[in-house]
């Protein structure tokens, strides 16, 4: 089995799709920035100790490749390139910018949307990879109004935003690279949180006015200034959005990758539905008067209605193009090939699910705090064992096991032995395995203490070996002395 390369996988879409196709038993790879308070393989820690918490079950960890989209070859180095090659088949490109309005095609969202898709098409080309999914956007329709087919794209049309037509581009740019065997196309419309919990990280598009009203209820009267909202807008309330789940997009995208034979056409991930800018009006002004504080009444109420009015329009600026009425996307693919899973009606007790989630977490501020693992399982091995490229040309008798440590500080590698003795590590298992070993963090852990019971932990299975059991039990026995250093 080879490795999924996934972009984008600290974003909304993105941990859902990690998620996901880590719970389908794919092996994942990412490619992820750090930050000032994390390097990228700690966000993701963080980011999957969320999804454990939440699960009650440990999951697999993917390989963690340090890079940007707007670096050279994706700011990877020549081994983490090499690596891609040797292991990587297939790539589902999903990170993105969404910043709307740039006229310097130097900045976003050209840069990561153009420029970035640009950079990872020349990595896939120089790695081999030809299987590519790419998650476009159902508004590269720009302001068409007639019903939009799967089939179509550049028609002429004009767009809303530079976001839109830098879509566009980069989804131009995917069909006409030579070297891809008919890449597979995903367009959603707005992505909202999840469906049954209203979780979301970030807090775009629907979350805008919502913010807005919020922070600025908090600071005036109450008072009749919630029916200002659709007047802000500047909208009858006739019009309508696509809004979908953020669980139900990456439950279609993740069952349609692992289908080949869906593979190479354009889905419309959209809703049967369209919602009313009526109903998600009336769905803020109820979350606000249900969630949010009431500040203490001021004296002068016009002025206060006044002032509110002119900021609410004022943070809206930027949207004024987003609210307009959408088109009706054709999805027959993706009914075809999908139609068994529906997507959730965005009725008034889940958009106020949605409401609720973003104004109990504030937001998203403070953002949370990082999840630092107990024992670092890479850090350990790599603590005492050399990398491949580091350990010397491997002789005629080395042998390959796979390791896969589950949960928090885990990860996958490949163990290379010779004469019984691991003398080198690498990141990533593949099919040259004599065998895999799968286990828990808790359970490697024990096992490189002071006294580990392989035998006692195989029989409570604990450790689940693809291969044979006596040479990896002889193999264990003689790699860590009574220390938990390599013997």
């Amino acid at each position: 089995m080879s490795y999924q390369l996934l972009t984008g996988p600290t974003g909304l879409l993105g941990s859902y799709l990690l998620r996901d196709g880590l719970r389908a038993g794919r092996r994942m790879a990412v490619v992820a920035r750090g930050n000032r308070q994390e390097s990228a393989r700690a966000r993701i820690e963080t980011l999957l100790a969320r999804w454990e918490q939440l699960d009650g079950r440990p999951l697999p960890r993917p390989v963690v490749l340090q890079g940007d989209l707007a670096a050279e070859n994706l700011g990877l180095d020549s081994s983490a390139l090499r690596w891609i090659a040797r292991h990587c088949d297939s790539v589902v490109h999903n990170a993105a910018s969404l910043t709307f309005h740039g006229k310097d095609r130097a900045g976003e969202p050209w840069r990561s949307n153009v420029g970035g898709t640009r950079r990872l098409l020349d990595v896939c080309r120089r790695t081999g990879i030809a299987r590519f999914h790419y998650i476009s956007t159902a508004y590269v329709c720009g302001k068409r109004t007639s019903r939009i087919l799967e089939s179509e794209l550049d028609l002429g049309q004009a767009f809303c935003n530079e976001y839109e037509q830098s879509k566009l581009e980069a989804e131009q740019m995917v069909r006409q690279a030579d070297f891809l065997d008919g890449p597979t196309i995903y367009r959603p419309p707005i992505i909202v949180g999840d469906s049954a919990t209203g979780y979301t990280p970030t807090f775009h598009g629907f979350y805008v006015p919502l913010k807005a009203a919020h922070v600025l209820v908090n600071q005036f009267a109450r008072g009749d200034h919630e029916k200002l909202l659709m007047g802000a807008l500047g909208l009858s309330g006739d019009e309508h959005k696509n809004l979908v789940p953020v669980d139900w997009v990456s439950r279609v995208i993740t069952y349609l990758i692992g289908r080949p034979e869906h593979h190479g056409r354009t889905y419309h991930v959209t809703p049967e539905r369209r919602v009313s800018v009526a109903e998600m009006t009336e769905t803020m002004r109820l979350a606000i008067r249900t969630y949010s504080e009431e500040p203490d009444t001021m004296e002068d109420g016009a002025d206060d209605l006044d002032q509110f009015e002119q900021l609410f329009s004022e943070q809206l600026e930027l949207y004024d193009e987003y609210w307009r009425d959408d088109p009706i996307f054709d999805h027959t693919n993706t009914t075809r090939a999908a139609g068994h899973l529906v997507c959730p009606d965005m009725d008034q007790q889940t958009l106020m699910r949605l409401a609720k989630f973003a104004i109990r977490s504030n937001f998203g501020r403070p953002r949370p705090k990082p999840i630092r693992p107990v024992f670092d399982a890479r850090r350990f091995l790599f603590g005492l064992l050399p990398t491949r490229e580091t350990a010397g040309d491997p002789s005629a008798s080395e042998k390959i096991w796979g390791l896969q440590v589950d949960g928090p500080g885990g990860g996958q590698w490949k163990l290379f032995v010779e004469k019984g003795r691991i003398r080198a590590a690498e990141e990533g298992i593949d099919h040259r395995n004599s065998g895999v070993l799968r286990m828990d963090v808790e359970t490697f852990r024990q096992l490189v203490g002071d006294r580990p019971v392989v035998e006692r932990a195989i029989d409570g299975g604990r450790i689940d070996i693809e291969g044979s059991r006596r040479e990896f039990t002889s193999l264990l026995a003689g790699l860590w002395d009574g220390g938990g250093r390599a013997a």
